[in-house]
């Protein structure tokens, strides 16, 4: 993640490497930002009463132009002053980041229900299938868009 040097910075990445949150966080950094909400989704051990061993995550060849267009809608909030979105694809284990998501603005209302709006987008729009792997063996595919 790299710090950009424009008025309202961005970065919008889908890695099949860990993600870090505290580069997201960094790359937001602004001396007139009051307020940093960082959001990190990680891969939890369950989901509906079973057990989850990992996930699976597959990104269609548009995945990342998607993020940045889902980026640059945040961005265009009059009040936004850097936002920072990766979403991981590949094979993850419990523990795991799967999505970071960070916006910086001058106050924390903003900051907050930008980055909720972020992740919100991100996860409706975003083209990247998720294939659960349950302690079982058993498998399912989800939260498809």
């Amino acid at each position: 993640m790299t710090k950009f040097d424009n008025a309202v910075r961005l970065a919008a990445v889908v890695p099949d490497a860990q993600l870090d949150p505290a580069a997201h966080e960094a790359a937001i950094d602004s001396p007139r930002a009051g307020a940093h909400a960082v959001f990190c989704g990680v891969v939890r051990d369950h989901d509906r009463g079973r057990d989850v061993a990992e996930l699976e995550y597959v990104g269609h060849p548009s995945a990342e132009r998607a993020l940045r267009e889902i980026a640059d809608e945040i961005a265009a909030h009059p009040d936004v002053l850097a936002v920072a979105v990766s979403h991981r694809v590949g094979r993850l284990q419990v523990g795991d980041v799967a999505l970071v998501a960070a916006v910086a603005s001058a106050h924390r209302r903003v900051a907050f229900e930008q980055c909720a709006r972020l992740v919100d987008e991100v996860k409706a729009r975003l083209p990247i299938w998720k294939r659960q792997v349950f302690r079982d063996g058993a498998d399912e595919w989800v939260g498809c868009p």
